[in-house]
């Protein structure tokens, strides 16, 4: 215990070394570092600024400010950017090193604060006011209770914390003055240097108590969730390094017992499904030797979860189950009757093929292809065929696929390895003779990871997909039984490889009254359901039907048919509910007519054009075939004084320029038979667009059109507007076939055309047209471009 006498010479002996401070000292930046009176700690030394003050300092009986940036990353910090408070200390020793540098040690004498910063040419000086607070409370029993506290959190603190030495817990026993103990515990505390700055901003001891203690209570509590957090660790790592050694101890005594599948109930589930998967032999094989490998590794082994996964895709993928064929031919047609209307020529193909199979009982090699625009059913027509054979219904979208291993699969090498697309939909049908609908073939694409195309024939291959090899599983399997159905939109962009594959049936546009048939007998009735107003009285009338039809659609399909008739139906149901809030009691009647779709769906995006049927100079109407269905081509060209060249714009593709070429090459080697000048195109420039913006357009039939509309503008005669054409021409006039017919004439009737060219070896097809679709129109079959003027131009 300190004396009072030995305590007042202390005091003294302070007061006296105070005394000898001056009161003006050079300012030292410190990063990182909050140095404390009483503390001795090495300093190193690197900037010309606080060289200078270093300088400064020894001149002032090696006295010097010590004091913290505020932001470190400041590399000449002025007045501002360092704290006003912080400890005086006097250099107690200097060494100089290589590269300019200076190491000094310094001794913390006294607790000061900057009341002024002085800036002088190449350091800072500050006026220092030094802590002479009085510490005469020390003996206070709040006081007394304050040092003891802090005492226990720091002595706790070194405890819970591994970074500190138990050394430093001693040494703070054996310091007795309260002063020095605080900035003993504030030094050894590992916080950032805003927390250790609060304790120097405070001038009273029994303030910095009350600091270091919220900042040790903080820290303690950090510390034992860190701890906690250890040990929670530490018990899962030994819990997990138990179970393993003790299921390898198991492991051992079951194989010297015999019975190792008793020792892992997952393994001995596994294998049980295996067993009961009805394998075939090879795969039997195979599968037991991969089993064998398995009980032999050690659970942690990155290769248990590769053979684990492997085996289980095994015993998930079906290799015997199978649904029982529902072969009733009329149970077949009442379903595709009842899925969708008309498509009479692919429901009676389908019926045949039911009808083979009942005599076969063999689909072997029958691979069908269902091409046509979108909308027109091609899916829901694959899950109809499904349904009435009573199989399970798998769909893989093969639009955009570019990789080969989207179809055979990856290798087990890979991390993340997983079969292809095929097997994983036999898994998820779960028989051997699911449909399988293999959705928009003709926009698979290649690149360098393989052409899935190329992949695809093992798949469609009847010789060769019954021993289909995976790169996953690495097994034969036999795809046999598996109906493939295709879709497309352009057979042309299916390879031809994979098209031989196959047996196309060919799914053209829908009429208008094949239109209004569907949306009354589908569209309709699941619409109303679908934006519940199926209690409702609403009725769709025909008119109205027949106006979304013709102005408020222009597709092959129905799937933009069904988008307006929703957008109706939401309507009328935002009308209901209004009307509901104003009378719950009475049930209106909603009648939509023509009028009131047009005042719902505002102004139709096709409104009849009639008057773009008139004749004019220059302008003929062709008709193209898109992914899309039918479409008219409308061709312009003009002629004007310049040099003598041909224009194209309407960014048409390289077929069509071709074949702009070569009208032009026709027409003015047969000026003469054609009735046009013979120096029609010397000094002009000819200029051929198609319009409608920037869509590309190409393909092989509007060599007719463009002939037409160059002998127009040279001849300055008018063509009739109400003349559609199409056909590729030759460099002697003739018209070549085309693809497409009935979009084409589906098309030209949209439009209100009259009278449609069409190649004269397209004249056989007329006879499979239906006769709603040649109705109203004057079809004329033309051998080349001679016998096409007489209905050209009038």
């Amino acid at each position: 215990m300190t004396s009072t006498n030995d305590t007042l010479t202390d005091i003294d002996r302070k007061a006296r070394e105070y005394d000898s401070i001056p009161r003006r000292l050079s300012v030292l930046p410190l990063r990182d570092i909050v140095i404390f009176p009483n503390m001795i700690f090495p300093i190193l030394i690197g900037r010309d600024s606080s060289l200078k003050a270093v300088a400064k300092a020894l001149e002032r009986d090696k006295f010097i400010f010590l004091t913290a940036q505020k932001d470190v990353g400041i590399d000449e910090p002025g007045k501002d950017d360092l704290h006003r408070f912080g400890t005086v200390a006097k250099i107690i020793q200097l060494i100089r090193l290589p590269n300019n540098l200076l190491k000094i040690l310094v001794d913390g004498v006294a607790q000061g604060r900057v009341r002024r910063f002085y800036s002088t040419k190449d350091h800072l000086d500050g006026d220092i006011e030094l802590n002479n607070s009085d510490q005469s409370d020390e003996t206070s029993p709040e006081m007394q209770a304050m040092i003891r506290h802090a005492i226990e959190l720091f002595h706790k603190y070194v405890k819970v914390n591994r970074n500190v030495p138990p050394e430093v817990s001693m040494a703070f026993d054996n310091i007795d003055d309260p002063g020095r103990k605080l900035y003993y515990a504030a030094a050894n505390i590992q916080q950032d240097v805003a927390s250790k700055q609060r304790i120097l901003e405070k001038f009273s001891l029994k303030e910095q108590y009350f600091e270091l203690i919220s900042i040790l209570t903080s820290e303690i509590e950090v510390l034992e969730i860190e701890q906690d957090i250890d040990v929670r660790v530490h018990d899962t790592i030994q819990k997990a390094q138990k179970r393993f050694f003790i299921q390898e101890q198991i492991r051992a005594l079951q194989q010297e017992l015999g019975d190792d599948d008793e020792a892992f109930p997952e393994l001995g589930k596994l294998r049980e499904r295996l067993d009961q998967a009805g394998l075939p032999e090879s795969v039997k094989t195979r599968v037991d030797e991969e089993f064998q490998k398995l009980k032999k590794m050690p659970m942690m082994s990155p290769d248990f979860g590769v053979i684990r996964n492997y085996l289980d895709w095994i015993s998930r993928v079906p290799w015997q189950e199978r649904t029982e064929d529902q072969l009733d031919i009329e149970h077949v047609r009442e379903v595709l009757d009842a899925d969708h209307y008309g498509l009479d020529k692919v429901k009676d193909r389908i019926l045949e093929y039911i009808a083979v199979l009942n005599l076969t009982q063999n689909i072997s090699g029958q691979v069908l292809c269902f091409v046509g625009p979108p909308g027109v059913g091609k899916t829901s027509l694959a899950k109809s065929i499904a349904r009435a054979l009573g199989r399970k219904f798998v769909r893989i979208s093969l639009g955009g696929v570019r990789d080969e291993a989207e179809i055979r699969g990856h290798r087990r090498t890979y991390i993340g390895s997983m079969p292809g697309k095929i097997i994983q939909s036999m898994k998820r049908a779960e028989t051997v003779n699911p449909l399988m609908l293999l959705d928009e073939v003709d926009k698979m694409a290649m690149d360098f990871r393989g052409d899935p195309s190329s992949a695809l024939l093992e798949v469609l291959d009847p010789e060769q997909n019954q021993t289909f090899n995976d790169h996953y599983l690495e097994v034969d399997y036999d795809l046999a039984n598996v109906l493939f159905i295709c879709t497309a939109n352009v057979k042309y962009d299916i390879p031809a490889p994979l098209l031989d594959r196959m047996e196309i049936i060919e799914l053209s546009s829908y009429l208008e009254p094949e239109k209004i048939q569907i949306a009354q007998r589908h569209i309709i009735p699941r619409q109303l359901n679908k934006q519940g107003l199926g209690e409702f009285d609403v009725k769709l009338n025909d008119k109205a039907l027949q106006t979304i039809v013709r102005e408020y659609t222009r597709e092959a399909g129905v799937r933009n048919l069904e988008r307006q008739i929703a957008s109706v139906f939401r309507k009328i149901a935002k009308q209901v509910v209004s009307d509901k809030a104003r009378s719950s009691s009475k049930k209106n009647k909603y009648n939509i007519t023509s009028d009131k779709v047009r005042e719902m769906l505002k102004s139709p995006p096709f409104p009849e054009k009639r008057k773009e049927l008139s004749d004019k100079v220059g302008v003929v109407t062709g008709l193209a075939w898109t992914s899309t269905g039918g479409d008219v081509l409308p061709v312009q060209v003009t002629m004007m004084p310049g040099k003598e060249k041909l224009t194209l714009t309407g960014k048409l593709g390289d077929v069509m320029k071709e074949s702009a070429a070569a009208a032009l090459s026709y027409v003015r080697s047969n000026w003469r038979e054609l009735n046009v000048p013979e120096d029609f195109a010397k000094d002009r420039e000819i200029h051929l667009h198609v319009p409608e913006g920037a869509i590309p357009k190409d393909g092989p039939s509007a060599g007719i059109t463009i002939t037409m509309a160059l002998i127009s503008a040279a001849a300055n005669r008018a063509a009739r507007g109400d003349v559609a054409m199409t056909g590729e021409i030759t460099l002697r006039g003739e018209v070549l076939a085309i693809g497409g017919l009935i979009e084409k004439l589906l098309a030209a009737k949209r439009m209100g055309m009259q009278t449609v060219l069409i190649p004269r070896d397209n004249q056989q097809q007329l006879a499979d047209i239906k006769d709603d679709v040649k109705k109203g129109l004057e079809i004329v079959p033309v051998a080349d471009a001679l016998s096409a003027l007489p209905h050209v131009f009038r």
